[in-house]
């Protein structure tokens, strides 16, 4: 995930924040206008992904001089579905419950820096995730309350065992952060949030005793770590 694609969905976020705003200068009726009172949220959400991983490589060239190189080189948009539970501390402070599944995939390109050669692995990722986040809410104006949010995610990946060339640890963790804006519809409140997370420690699994082919160990034996990460657009319907 590219530092410069999180800049321009953060840019994009804040110009629909302010254009809401702009929108919204005179007072209008306000629909569910008591929701916000309630000690408990409860909702669900449905959204698409992008599952990255960050690989680092460590030169390693092995007797016949082969030496591999890997990165994750194109986007691949996976599904999200959760439920939510909010718990209002304050009048601007929510502590966010959100478990879910998110179903995708990261391809990865080899190259052998040898003799030009490439090879790829499609891996496949089912997660179920479970973030706890501390939402910091603007203050409502009309149908519409902007916030930001940041927290902690503990996943599992059902489908790691599945993994060829290059395989992740099951368990990880990651810190997230998102902008998103609260819309007070008649009959419920939709809420649209962009999120990103940042994997903590490296989860390349390095024990390989599930290879057969010993030659297929280049591949894990050339990156020393990997770090995943993600980017959601989520819809939220509380």
């Amino acid at each position: 995930m590219k530092f410069s694609r999180i800049f321009r969905f953060l840019l994009l976020v804040l110009g629909l924040t302010v254009g809401l705003s702009a929108v919204g200068q005179r007072r209008k009726i306000q629909n569910k206008p008591f929701i916000d009172t309630r000690r408990w949220h409860y909702g669900f959400n449905i959204g698409f992904h992008d599952q990255g991983l960050h690989l680092v490589g460590n030169g390693y060239t092995d007797e016949a001089g082969n030496q591999w190189v890997a990165e994750c080189d194109r986007q691949n948009i996976g599904l999200s579905v959760g439920v939510l539970g909010s718990l209002k501390l304050n009048n601007y402070l929510e502590l966010r419950f959100n478990p879910g599944l998110s179903f995708g995939a990261k391809h990865i390109q080899f190259v052998n820096l040898l003799d030009g050669k490439t090879d790829s692995q499609d891996m496949k990722s089912t997660y179920i995730g479970i973030p706890i986040d501390m939402k910091f809410c603007a203050k409502r104006y009309n149908n519409y309350r902007p916030y930001a949010l940041a927290g902690f995610l503990m996943q599992y990946d059902l489908t790691s065992t599945k993994h060829t060339k290059l395989r992740t640890k099951p368990f990880q963790t990651a810190l997230e952060v998102g902008l998103g804006c609260d819309l007070y519809m008649p009959f419920f409140k939709l809420i649209p949030e962009v999120k990103f997370s940042f994997g903590l420690g490296n989860v390349l699994k390095k024990n390989r005793n599930d290879l057969t082919d010993p030659s297929q160990l280049i591949f894990t034996q050339s990156v020393s770590s990997a770090t995943s990460n993600m980017v959601t657009i989520n819809l939220y319907f509380e």
